[in-house]
């Protein structure tokens, strides 16, 4: 059916959610469950009534109805055998009867208060008992022992008469009390029967609603969301085109609408994406190009460009050695001007040489004792140290997996350092520590030099950055920034403890082993293809 603006209609509940759903089930299925749970503690509650007034009222009543006969009994036949003999003996068990019909009278009355019917046949019988009891019992039991008492015989005909009539009371009280626990009985009997049909029917709901629960679970959420899931799967696998179609509850076809325009959105974007991915690869392969032209400069800037700068140095040492002081003072200034340029810029070359040839040609890891290679460098390094009156103590240090040569250039950058940056007239005091960090292993170079100001502790690692001018302390300003580069290659951090005040602290870490780097060699070969079409 369609609505009047040509539209399809939507059914009433097309519209629930599943929170809805689920609020009306339970909210049904708890209502159900408490009529039958009312009903079956109601049941209870009687089979418990029934049950305690047959145990605690009907049963002792006919129980005791039938001591008390039993003790009326007895007393008539103690006073027959006392008005017959004279023997007192027969008067033991008139006695004890009336003691005995007292109290099954007082515990009867008691057991059946509240109920007119019982109380009047216990009314009666206890006339008829007082009247046979006055008549007979009393005067035969009055007369002295010894012989027969003449009222025996004189009043046998009467005697009879009135325990007829006490035995006829006693039976019909008996006979109601018979009754009433038959009554009791068949209504406990009733009662236990619809008490078990209650519970079953409890029984046969729960395991209803159960199974109308999980059938609704699985018509209304499962199977939308293995639907959903196989579409997902199938989008997933490639087919970006398949639509989703909306099943279930209204907020699962809410969610698969927002899937599938995440889907249109996944197209859209991957069509930008491959596009982006093509100018990548392009970029890729002109990176490559371009690494392998800063390789080929660096093989010009280490054969090639060494080559005139030692000769330019030689001459211009020569020049100075032969020609000193025959010229001006100006021309001597300028000849070591250029002697000091010409050995500067050697010095810059090959350091920067260096720097560039970390992680690219000095790339063999394997086990490294770090306290081998400090030692190593200690010792390549003993004419200063020695010059310097340095003191060198250090931690146990670690075994790693790294590149031996960059571990030595590390540590002879780092110690080399903390004893060129000493402080006038104190003689350097350098600490190194390694501790376990986590994964990571936390190195220390404690040093008493003139330290390192906040504001600088970045800088330093920055390459040909210097914060004292030549004159003050020799270098090129690229020692730090290739401990940087170093330690970052071994999967590390490095920089300067800004609380330390009485010196220097560098503080580095160092992985068990250095993460895998991407050689670029390992790129597709439909890349590096792309790349070298489009390289100019």
């Amino acid at each position: 059916m369609t609505g009047e603006e040509g539209r399809p209609r939507v059914g009433a509940f097309a519209t629930w959610t599943t929170r809805r759903w689920l609020r009306v089930g339970v909210a049904l299925s708890l209502a159900v469950l408490a009529l039958l749970g009312t009903t079956g503690a109601w049941v209870l509650s009687r089979t418990a009534a029934i049950s305690e007034d047959l145990v605690d009222v009907r049963s002792p009543a006919l129980t005791t109805a039938i001591r008390l006969e039993t003790a009326i009994l007895n007393q008539e036949t103690g006073i027959r055998g006392y008005g017959l003999t004279g023997t007192s003996e027969f008067l033991a068990p008139y006695r004890r009867g009336l003691t005995e019909q007292r109290a099954n009278a007082t515990r009867l009355a008691d057991l059946l208060d509240g109920e007119p019917a019982g109380l009047r046949d216990l009314t009666g019988v206890q006339k008829a008992v007082a009247r046979w009891q006055m008549r007979i019992a009393e005067p035969i039991a009055a007369a002295p022992p010894g012989e027969p008492s003449p009222l025996a015989t004189e009043r046998a005909a009467e005697g009879k008469k009135a325990f007829d009539r006490v035995r006829d009371a006693l039976h019909g009280q008996q006979e109601r009390l018979r009754a009433e626990r038959a009554r009791a009985r068949d209504d406990l009997m009733a009662t236990t029967t619809v008490r078990n049909w209650v519970f079953a029917a409890i029984g046969t709901l729960i395991v209803l609603l159960t199974a109308l629960v999980f059938d609704g679970l699985r018509r209304g959420i499962n199977r939308p969301l293995e639907q959903l899931g196989t579409e997902a799967r199938t989008i997933a696998g490639g087919d970006f085109d398949h639509a989703i179609s909306p099943t279930g509850p209204a907020d699962l076809r809410h969610l698969s609408g927002e899937i599938d325009f995440m889907r249109r959105r996944l197209v859209r974007e991957l069509a930008f994406s491959e596009e982006a991915r093509l100018r990548l690869d392009v970029q890729a392969a002109e990176l490559q190009r371009s690494n392998a032209e800063l390789e080929q400069f660096a093989y010009v800037a280490s054969h090639d460009l060494q080559e005139p700068l030692r000769k330019v140095s030689s001459f211009t040492q020569l020049l100075q050695r032969r020609y000193a002081g025959q010229l001006d003072g100006r021309a001597d200034q300028y000849i070591d001007f250029a002697v000091d340029g010409a050995n500067r810029m050697q010095i810059l070359i090959n350091d920067l040489l260096d720097f560039s040839r970390v992680g690219r040609l000095h790339n063999a890891h394997q086990s490294v004792d770090l306290d081998t290679v400090l030692a190593r460098t200690l010792s390549a390094l003993s004419v200063g140290i020695e010059e310097a009156d340095a003191t060198i103590t250090h931690d146990p240090l670690p075994t790693l997996v790294a590149d031996p040569t960059q571990m030595g250039m590390l540590w002879q950058n780092l110690i080399s350092n903390a004893v060129k940056f000493r402080r006038p007239g104190t003689a350097p005091e350098i600490r190194v520590t390694a501790a376990r960090e986590g994964e990571l292993w936390r190195f220390t170079v404690t040093d008493n030099g003139i330290g390192i100001e906040p504001e600088y502790a970045e800088k330093v690692f920055v390459i040909f950055q210097r914060l004292h001018t030549k004159d003050a302390y020799s270098g090129s300003g690229i020692g730090l920034a290739m401990c940087k580069k170093i330690v970052e290659f071994h999967g590390g951090t490095i920089g300067v403890d800004p609380e330390y005040l009485k010196g220097a602290r560098l503080t580095f870490t160092l992985a068990p082993e250095p993460p895998v780097s991407i050689d670029p060699s390992t790129l597709p070969e439909a890349t590096r293809r792309s790349g070298a079409e489009h390289a100019p």
